[in-house]
């Protein structure tokens, strides 16, 4: 194909009236200053729509215009263009041709791109024009580093091997950035962040290493040959977390940070000692993205409203319970982030501290040094606050203090390890807390739990299976066979899974003077039944349901947390 021709956007868009005249000289003006393409900066400034600016250049250049979100990618074939130069000319390779290679490019008309990446693939190309930002969302995907890490894990063993390094200078300062085990890491912390991987798992086994990646709740594995790579890579770990590299008989734990991406990024990191040699567990906390507001967490429009009441109540204890992993940090940070104001004194007490907001006075608690959240709270009380967030009631003690804080006029936010929310405030009272001080305090109760997204991009009809309709017939009675569900098919936007991203699942539960009185008289039975009558209260389940006949999650995900509630 002929190399594509000179094409001057900015007069293409005004001749075809798209952009004035002068919001192109405007333009031009930015694009001096930034040094952008002229085509982003139109686009970054609201001039002109990109699907409308790509669609023109398809006309005029005569190339198509590709959707990659509707397009089956071959990661194989797309690979055969470095991630380097995919990234520096915005370019993606498509489709095998029989007689060469289709191209995506995000700027069609780089005469200069088109001649490189030309003298790269050594095939001819066939342009088409594609957008920018699924082009980059795609590069983040496809170049997975799995055969680099591979690659990576063998030269650590032949430095090993060779004692080509000495793990004692690797600290995080020793500068030693060209280390084969430094630039794997770099590597498993890079791909983490593209894929959104919550945590990371690294595994000794007894002839190989396990590096598994928690994405949307589900881990997935990569197995190494290179075992004896294990402890080169659990000493770097520990000396960045600040722990003891040569105490291995004993689980530790330890906190760093990255700047990954242009990411803020905090590691914390848990180490195990097991028969093949230490595992390690690290936590990814992205600083930049963990802070929402309310409206944005998902949560049923009437939820929503009686839980933005209660967080702006003067007192009293709010309670988010779940398991590890549901999301309750993230909905509390959410309600903080509301109730952030100069005129509110708001501390925290966590352990650890997890998401960084401005204004708010963060402790975090050292146990080893006796600085508990009991400790913590007592000092808290004397500083003068009006809201304090407790990272979790673990024990009587902190759960007392927590209690008559919020008897003594300040608004106390806490979590609880609990299924749903009718047994929280009974687990209160099992903890050994007066039920009369239960009673009096305890403003309402959030259950939550984390369901997976059907992707968008392949969402399609689908039928239960056998199981699953006997207990959607258990659930909606007859309206079960006129409801429609949705399931993923499995796209190169969500890797193949028919699932991408998390929505949570909510319940509430608001005090009443029914409640108050059950709690009073530690009356476990007569609370869970007076909890499920309340006007307004809506079990987990049931929210899970309608999120599954709403197309938002599969029956599959439903129904796995029903059963778990159970």
């Amino acid at each position: 194909m002929a190399p594509p021709k000179r094409i001057r956007i900015g007069d293409l868009l005004v001749e075809h009236k798209i952009i004035s005249e002068a919001q192109l000289q405007t333009a031009l003006a930015d694009q001096k200053k930034s040094g952008r393409k002229l085509g982003r900066v139109l686009i970054e400034n609201g001039f002109v729509k990109e699907d409308m600016l790509l669609e023109l250049l398809s006309r005029q250049l005569s190339i198509p215009f590709i959707d990659l979100t509707s397009f089956e990618l071959n990661p194989e074939l797309v690979q055969k263009l470095p991630e380097t130069y995919a990234r520096r000319y915005r370019a993606m390779v498509i489709k095998q041709l029989p007689d060469g290679l289709l191209l995506g490019m995000g700027d069609p008309t780089d005469i200069f791109a088109y001649d490189e990446l030309v003298r790269i693939l050594k095939q001819p190309l066939q342009l088409a024009v594609i957008k920018e930002s699924d082009l980059l969302h795609f590069i983040d995907q496809i170049y997975q580093h799995g055969a680099q890490l591979k690659s990576l894990a063998t030269e650590v063993g032949q430095d090993m091997a060779e004692n080509a390094f000495d793990l004692g200078q690797l600290g995080v300062d020793s500068g030693q950035t060209d280390a084969p085990v430094v630039r794997l890491l770099q590597t498993l912390f890079e791909d983490a962040v593209r894929a959104n991987v919550s945590d990371i798992h690294i595994e000794p086994d007894e002839d190989s290493l396990r590096i598994r990646r928690r994405i949307d709740g589900v881990l997935y594995e990569q197995v190494m040959d290179e075992r004896r790579i294990a402890g080169a890579l659990v000493s770097r770990l520990k000396l960045m977390a600040g722990a003891d590299i040569s105490e291995k008989r004993m689980p530790q734990d330890g906190r760093f940070s990255l700047r990954v991406h242009d990411k803020n990024i905090d590691v914390r990191l848990a180490t195990m000692p097991t028969q093949n040699g230490e595992s390690v567990v690290l936590r990814l906390l992205n600083q930049d993205s963990g802070r929402y507001a309310l409206d944005q967490l998902g949560m049923p429009k009437a939820l929503l409203e009686r839980f933005r009441r209660i967080v702006h109540r003067p007192h009293g204890l709010v309670l988010v319970t779940g398991p590890t992993g549901s999301g309750k940090t993230t909905t509390l940070y959410a309600a903080l982030s509301e109730l952030n104001k100069p005129q509110k004194k708001i501390i925290t007490v966590e352990d650890p501290v997890e998401i960084r907001l401005p204004r708010v006075n963060q402790v975090q608690v050292h146990t080893k040094i006796g600085l508990d959240f009991a400790r913590v709270l007592r000092t808290t009380l004397r500083l003068d606050p009006d809201i304090i967030l407790v990272g979790e009631i673990r024990d009587a003690e902190t759960g007392e203090i927590a209690l008559r804080a919020s008897m003594t006029g300040h608004l106390v936010l806490s979590t609880l390890h609990t299924n749903d929310a009718a047994s929280s405030a009974l687990r209160l009272i099992d903890m050994g807390l007066e039920p009369y001080l239960v009673a009096s305090t305890v403003q309402a109760i959030v259950a939550q739990r984390l369901v997976r997204r059907v992707c968008e991009k392949c969402r399609t009809e689908a039928v239960p299976d056998v199981s699953q309709q006997a207990w959607l017939r258990g659930a909606l009675g007859d309206e079960a066979a006129q409801s429609t569900f949705y399931a993923g098919a499995g796209c190169s936007s969500c890797n193949h899974t028919g699932f991408r991203g998390r929505i949570g699942v909510y319940e509430l539960l608001e005090m009443d003077e029914k409640l108050i009185d059950c709690l009073r008289r530690n009356d476990q039975g007569g609370f869970e039944k007076a909890a499920r009558s309340q006007t307004g209260y809506r079990p987990l389940a049931q929210h899970a349901l309608e999120l599954a006949r709403n197309g938002v999650t599969t029956v599959g995900e439903a129904m796995s947390l029903a059963g778990w509630l159970e």
